[in-house]
Order: C-alpha cells, then structure tokens, then sequence
C-alpha cells in the first residue's frame, strides 16, 4: 500500500478532524490540519505520538513544561498525561496511536470523531 502524503493532506477541509491513512500492527497512522485551541484530555491506556510535518504546534501540560514543537519534530505524551494541543497558525500533523483511541481521550467534545468518521474514506485493500 502506497500513500501520498500530500494528496492526503490536500482532502482534509476541516481543523482539528484526524484521517487515517494507514493500520499497520493494531496502530492507526493518521493525518489532521489543526489551528486554534483543541481540548483538555488525556489517553489513559496508550501514548500518543506526534510528528510536526509542516508549522509549528505547542503542547500545554497541567504538569510540566509545555513542548513547543516545529516541522520535523516528534513527540510522545505518555499515557494518562492531561494535554492540550495549540497552532497559532496552521500546523500539519502525523500521529501513531492504537486503532481504538479516541482522538479527545475520553472527553466528549464537539470537535469528536469516531474511529469510523476517521476511516470512512479509505479503500478497502486489494488482495
């Protein structure tokens, strides 16, 4: 399976609204365009990571210094870690995370999407 990067980037229309492009061992690899504020929460059973494909995103923590990441940066917030993702400018995001997570953790935020709504416009392989 082949993915372009780009092209996938190029469909996202909406902030803060991950796609997954890819599963490979029980992880989703998945892409968003955010900006703006996201939400407090947390992952309780998994990390999450993150890798900055274009702009610059800060990580708030409740208890610790915040990461302030730039294009090319990768960063892992540990489970069970409260966080709040920030782009004062648009930000291009790649994140690897188990196929179960909620992208909100267990809040229930309008920006919310389901792991089908995350999926829903992927091909079925080809065998």
């Amino acid at each position: 399976m082949t993915v372009s990067i780009e092209e996938e980037f190029a469909r996202i229309t909406e902030h803060w609204s991950p796609r997954i492009i890819a599963d490979a061992n029980g992880q989703s690899v998945k892409l968003a365009k955010v900006k703006g504020e996201f939400v407090w929460h947390d992952h309780a059973g998994e990390d999450e990571l993150f890798f900055i494909v274009k702009g610059s995103l800060t990580i708030r923590y409740r208890d610790r210094a915040d990461a302030v990441l730039k294009a090319g940066d990768i960063h892992v917030v540990p489970r069970g870690v409260e966080h709040n993702p920030i782009a004062e400018e648009e930000c291009w995001l790649m994140l690897f995370e188990p196929a179960e997570t909620r992208h909100t953790g267990d809040v229930d935020a309008g920006l919310t999407k389901s792991a089908a709504e995350q999926r829903a416009h992927l091909q079925p392989a080809d065998d």
